[in-house]
């Protein structure tokens, strides 16, 4: 066992502890932080490295910084709208207005399905990873059985059993994290205190090509607009603050553990199995990492995808007027998810991942754009500038992103 293990257990195991006290779960303002905190570093913290070595090489830093400001740029739009357009959207809101919610609603929707698709094909990949399968057609029938078993629940029985796992999963979740980050931090000191430490150098895609494939990576900060639909438990200020706060977390973290893990990066993502390619990057860490991060990529995955499963069989029962229930709901989406794991490969789902929230954060946009513009004032004449270039932005990811390629 090295430093790098023994670093992993001693820091990891009081974190989790702490994570999972009592006084920290009931914590009201910590619980607000962490629905948004657990989403936006949940899939994309298994993915990250890998895609930003292959698109941005040594660079990379500099590329998370950009998807964390872009991410923070868009969740400016929904904490306006939250101070802004909530309270006035079931008390005499323009026609516009209204009409904007509805099709963000969709578009939420949309998203949902494809998000599913995006976790439950990870929990495959690492699930599959355990035992030395790579091979893109099997991934795909775990995640199918996977989806299916889920979506079926969810209509029989409803999914509060496996939302328990939620709890759980997020201390363990942020406690690995902060034991990985702590350990590459050591690791990385004495490598450089013995002259040790270098940066690799190698080639990676450049110009035009390499902005396109930085587009289509904004899922791996998604997961702020969350705290848009926690009205019913925590006031707007706080929601504001707390998802400011999980953003400003987020970034901290993702930047430390992008400049640490750097030079460990190759370049180059694998034909097969590079969506798990972290846990090769990180072997020379320690040999409890790879159990590890299969362990934490299980259990946030399926509780990931079961908090979006929920989320899109509620929004589809309201989109449909209650013409659906919200089990059929799950069946529904279980189904859309499906279709996505079989229609594209793990890079494509994640570039769809991505347009399809994105979709959703240009309607936000367009929503306090207008907003701004029917309060006036000064201060409202630049929100109205900015969000609309929000939704250009939007726009532009859309049409422009792609998938990142082996």
């Amino acid at each position: 066992m090295g430093i790098g293990d023994i670093v992993l257990i001693g820091v990891g195991l009081p974190a989790l502890l702490i994570l999972l006290n009592p006084r920290m779960t009931n914590w009201r303002s910590w619980r607000a932080i962490v629905t948004p905190l657990a989403s936006i570093i949940g899939s994309g913290f298994l993915v990250a490295g890998p895609i930003l070595s292959h698109a941005a090489g040594n660079y990379a830093w500099a590329a998370m910084l950009g998807l964390c400001g872009v991410g923070y740029y868009f969740g400016s739009a929904i904490r306006h709208n939250i101070r802004y357009v909530e309270p006035v959207l079931d008390n005499g809101a323009p026609r516009a207005a209204l009409s904007i919610e509805d099709a963000s609603q969709v578009s939420l929707s949309l998203a949902y399905f494809v998000s599913v698709a995006y976790y439950l094909n990870l929990f495959s990949a690492f699930a599959l990873r355990s035992g030395g399968i790579v091979d893109p057609v099997w991934i795909k029938v775990l995640a199918t059985l996977v989806i299916g078993s889920i979506g079926l629940m969810g209509i029989l029985r409803g999914l509060s059993a496996l939302e328990k796992l939620e709890t759980l999963a997020v201390g363990l979740k942020l406690s690995m994290i902060g034991a990985l980050c702590v350990s590459l931090l050591i690791i990385s000191g004495m490598a450089f205190s013995a002259g040790t430490f270098s940066w690799p150098s190698f080639s990676h895609q450049t110009g035009l090509e390499e902005v396109k494939i930085l587009l289509g990576l904004v899922i791996l900060v998604q997961g702020f607009e969350t705290s848009r639909y926690l009205g019913a438990e925590y006031s707007g200020r706080m929601r504001i603050r707390t998802m400011k706060q999980a953003q400003w977390i987020s970034t901290g973290v993702y930047l430390v553990f992008i400049l640490l893990v750097t030079r460990y990066f190759t370049g180059e993502l694998p034909p097969e199995g590079g969506e798990t390619q972290i846990i090769d990057l990180l072997q020379p860490v320690g040999v409890l990492v790879a159990p590890l991060i299969i362990v934490i990529a299980l259990a946030s995955q399926l509780s990931a995808a079961v908090a979006d499963l929920n989320g899109s069989g509620g929004l589809i029962r309201e989109t449909s007027r209650k013409k659906l229930t919200v089990q059929w709901g799950y069946g529904v989406t279980a189904l859309a998810s499906i279709i996505v794991t079989w229609s594209a490969d793990i890079y494509q789902i994640i570039t769809y991942a991505s347009k399809a929230f994105v979709l959703y954060y240009g309607l936000q946009c367009l929503q306090a754009a207008l907003s701004a513009a029917r309060i006036g004032g000064h201060e409202m004449k630049w929100r109205v500038l900015m969000y609309s270039a929000g939704v250009v932005l939007a726009l532009a990811i859309i049409l422009f992103a792609i998938p990142a390629e082996a």
